[in-house]
């Protein structure tokens, strides 16, 4: 058996050519599949990544005014992509708050970690991105998107069939025409393992392989190959498009929110300066009315003017809380662990000083705690708290509760009073500003602190609803995205 040093000239320089030939194009082949592959499946997660931030983008506002129809709705519009399997809008404290699926079998994680709140994961035969929904430069809630990578594997398969047919074809043809065409086969073929180690190295698609002369199997390799690589540059491009526009609408809504800000400002600052000028001046003559020429006015004049200072009066308090309200949105929050039940405690005995005469049995449950903004959360108590010390006020004996229990399912802290209650009819009434459910000849107040107690209670990543009937007292229930029991932090 002849040595391969004893071959012939031709057949040294066939089985080099094929040798060579074959190892180039195998080794141009493999690395340019295998990044394209790794290039298209970061692309799917950028995918899924751009559609969780749409998604959560859409779904602000139903986060923010609870409304998981909304946001539901806006899920339903992965429909119009085949390979999503599942997704959902979780709040900020990881509760599955919206979802969809693509069909029965889907799962959904009933809990996300917050710190989980921004991750791309490939597990099995899928990806899962998890994106975190911001507003107003805050977390929250998180998007979860679980896309199967059926698309990645028909790709495979693709790149598999094209890299054997493409390796068969030139193996054949170098092996054909290798001792007549020479370098004229070898040099293509390096040229083309030099254009994809470029391309694989510098992740540049614009470079083109130069075809040489002729029509045949080597020049439609080259022309394959510099058509994968027009393909993943326009795709690179379309994916650049969309991020852009994304960035674009970002920088929209940025712009957005500073104008509406700044309009806040500026209505706060008209409130306070424009309004309250008239308002301290009508009651200032009022009251110089009154002192100066109170003896040229009979009854009904006196009684007029006291009105009219009543009513000034009463309209300053409504400026002072519809700025308190207005603020609310704005003011930073400083977390950390509050004693809710000694700061409700303090709250009760400011109440009692100031009438104890009346027959008020206050009930504090010792030992609560949370994780919260102790001046906003004063607010909370101050609020629901002199509610049910209002609302009892027609009663000889009446008796006021803090706690926390389990309502609907949740751990939440409560404030219940015997008092006057409410029709549970109306209750969607109850937060909205300036609402009230009686008149003014009974209980006084301006219709502010229920929507400022909703607010604060929100801003926290909680919630509050009432539970109530007309003559039996009223239970105002609210969470703080923390535990309501002793021990629920050091």
């Amino acid at each position: 058996m002849a040595k391969t040093k004893d071959y012939s000239i031709t057949k040294k320089l066939t089985r080099m050519n094929m040798l060579v030939s074959g190892a180039a194009l195998l080794m141009a082949c493999l690395s340019f599949v295998i990044y394209d592959l790794f290039t298209f499946r970061e692309a799917i997660a950028r995918n899924l990544s751009i559609q969780a931030r749409v998604a959560g983008s859409n779904s602000v506002t139903a986060l923010v005014f609870s409304d998981p129809h909304s946001a539901e709705n806006t899920l339903s519009a992965l429909k119009a992509a085949p390979n999503v399997i599942s997704a959902g809008i979780y709040s900020l404290n990881g509760q599955l708050f919206a979802s969809y699926r693509r069909d029965a079998q889907a799962q959904l994680p009933p809990t996300i970690s917050p710190d989980k709140a921004r991750s791309r994961v490939f597990e099995d035969s899928d990806v899962i991105v998890t994106d975190p929904i911001v507003f107003q430069g805050k977390p929250t809630g998180i998007v979860y998107i679980r896309s199967d990578l059926q698309m990645l594997y028909i790709q495979l398969r693709r790149y598999a069939s094209i890299a054997a047919c493409v390796l068969a074809v030139s193996l054949w043809t170098a092996l054909m025409l290798s001792s007549m065409f020479g370098r004229s086969i070898t040099d293509p073929i390096v040229h083309l393992a030099d254009v994809a180690f470029i391309v694989s190295r510098d992740k540049n698609y614009t470079v083109r392989a130069t075809p040489p002369s002729g029509r045949d199997e080597i020049s439609t390799l080259i022309a394959s190959f510099n058509g994968m690589l027009g393909q993943i540059e326009v795709r690179d491009a379309a994916l650049q498009s969309a991020q852009n526009q994304l960035e674009q609408r970002v920088d929209e809504r940025t712009f957005q929110l500073a104008a509406a800000n700044e309009e806040l400002e500026s209505f706060s600052y008209s409130v306070s300066h424009d309004l309250r000028s008239p308002l301290r001046t009508i009651d200032g003559f009022s009251h110089a009315l009154l002192e100066d020429c109170a003896d040229r006015l009979d009854d009904t004049g006196r009684t007029h003017l006291n009105r009219i200072r009543a009513a000034t009066q009463r309209m300053g308090l409504l400026i002072d809380d519809l700025l308190n309200l207005s603020r609310l949105s704005r003011t930073e929050m400083h977390t950390q662990s509050v004693d809710i039940s000694a700061l409700a405690s303090a709250i009760a005995n400011g109440l009692q000083e100031g009438l104890p005469r009346r027959g008020v049995e206050l009930r504090i449950r010792n030992g609560l705690r949370t994780l919260g903004d102790p001046g906003l959360l004063r607010v909370v108590l101050e609020n629901l708290l002199g509610n049910a010390w209002k609302f009892t006020s027609t009663h000889e004996s009446a008796l006021i509760e803090f706690g926390a229990a389990v309502s609907n399912g949740k751990a939440a802290f409560f404030v219940r009073d015997d008092g006057a209650g409410f029709d549970p009819a109306y209750a969607d009434r109850l937060f909205g500003a300036f609402q009230r459910l009686h008149s003014m000849t009974e209980f006084a107040g301006t219709g502010i602190g229920l929507a400022t107690v909703q607010r604060i209670v929100r801003r926290h990543g909680g919630e509050i609803w009432a539970e109530s009937a007309v003559g039996r007292g009223a239970t105002f229930y609210f969470t703080l995205g923390e535990p309501a029991f002793e021990g629920a932090l050091p």
